[in-house]
């Protein structure tokens, strides 16, 4: 009997948008429990190894994350199994370079660069509007953010511009 969650997967049922080789070994890294689910992410150590090519193994990617030098929206990640997600912001700060997350033309993620000033914003999708205790006005958004006293107009499935050091909202579309 199989006791709480899989901790392994083998690489031949990883998505197929992480572009891993088949031959390369057996196992695919196993993203960690995040904001963006398994199927609609994109792991650091897959990001590093695989896309970036900043490392050529496991361990450079663990020396390289261990030292906190990778920023996702801001906050330093160590968890080299963190799962990146549409519109997130990668942030490294010994290149000065930084990415944003963006889908392709063929469904693959694909790392953007953006300037610094765009790199203090994202785009996020509302889930879900409602009140919470004493009717305190809430949205939830795809990467599981939740945003206090959003603007009365936001409905599901409006998409609001989240300002990522303070996590406030700046304006919706």
């Amino acid at each position: 009997m199989a006791r709480g969650p899989k901790k392994h997967l083998k690489r031949m049922f990883a998505p197929s948008h992480w572009m891993l080789d088949k031959l390369k070994g057996r196992w695919a890294p196993m993203p960690s429990a995040g904001p963006h689910k398994l199927r609609e992410c994109l792991p650091l150590i897959v990001m590093l190894r695989e896309r970036l090519k900043y490392a050529l193994t496991y361990r450079e990617v663990k020396m390289i994350v261990m030292q906190r030098l990778i920023k996702v929206d801001g906050k330093v990640r160590t968890d080299m199994f963190y799962p990146a997600g549409f519109m997130d912001v990668v942030q490294i700060e010994k290149t000065k370079e930084n990415f944003r997350l963006l889908y392709d033309t063929k469904a693959r993620f694909a790392l953007h660069k953006i300037s610094t000033e765009e790199a203090s914003y994202k785009l996020c999708r509302v889930r879900k509007v409602f009140r919470g205790l004493r009717g305190t006005p809430y949205c939830t958004t795809h990467d599981g953010r939740t945003l206090r006293y959003p603007d009365p107009e936001v409905r599901a499935y409006d998409t609001v511009r989240v300002e990522i050091p303070s996590g406030k909202m700046l304006d919706h579309v």
